[in-house]
């Protein structure tokens, strides 16, 4: 079950990661959120890595060409 939904193609380039790691910070343990893009987030996906080892699930729903969505759940 998806808590929350990010569509980054809504907002500007400065503006993304900060918009999703709020959304992030919003969950529960267990909850997820659905992350929609225009390309693949992987450097997002190495952020999270860096920052929050162990804590979070990634999943790809969708692996483009044109529309990328991410389950990111929180441990």
């Amino acid at each position: 079950m998806f808590v929350a939904q990010v569509d980054a193609r809504k907002y500007e380039p400065k503006d993304k990661h900060r918009i999703i790691f709020e959304t992030y910070h919003s969950l529960k343990p267990g909850e997820s959120m659905e992350l929609t893009n225009d390309h693949d987030p992987l450097p997002l996906y190495y952020q999270f890595s860096a920052e929050y080892t162990d804590q979070f699930e990634w999943e790809y729903l969708d692996k483009g060409p044109d529309v990328w969505r991410v389950r990111i759940g929180k441990k």
